[in-house]
């Protein structure tokens, strides 16, 4: 699918951006240790479903990425929860495309439109991220 006029990536690489947003999500509402289990029921859920070929690629990339997203989003998360779904995200879309990639075909040459299509997914999440930082704010909800 196209991500940029004359860059275009696989549908899956949407998937993907969602995923690291929605880790955050995990990680604001049930806490760090809910978030890093959901990781590793990911990777193992991510190597029983790709394709024989895939398998280490796809669950190496998704367990070191979205560890890479905790890493990132835990410092930021309580004071700045926007930025630290931007910047985890995009630490964890860049991670993962490389891994990916790396792992799978032994080559960068899709890079580009993976981090791109990737990156779409993290920024269309900042208005809802904006709208959930206001509501628990009025609501006087604390992150976990």
């Amino acid at each position: 699918m196209p991500v940029l006029p004359g860059l275009s990536a696989p549908s899956g690489v949407l998937m993907v951006g969602v995923a690291l947003v929605l880790r955050d999500l995990v990680q604001r509402r049930l806490g760090v240790l809910v978030a890093a289990a959901a990781v590793l029921v990911g990777a193992l859920l991510s190597a029983f479903l790709a394709p024989p070929a895939l398998v280490i690629a796809s669950a190496a990339a998704f367990l070191v990425s979205e560890m890479a997203d905790l890493a990132v989003y835990t410092p930021l998360a309580r004071r700045r929860m926007v930025t630290a779904v931007l910047a985890s995200g995009l630490v964890g879309l860049v991670v993962d495309s490389l891994l990916f990639l790396w792992l799978a075909f032994g080559s960068l040459d899709f890079l580009a439109g993976q981090v791109v299509g990737k990156a779409w997914m993290v920024l269309l999440s900042i208005p809802f991220m904006l709208w959930l930082r206001r509501r628990d704010e009025r609501l006087g909800l604390v992150a976990a």
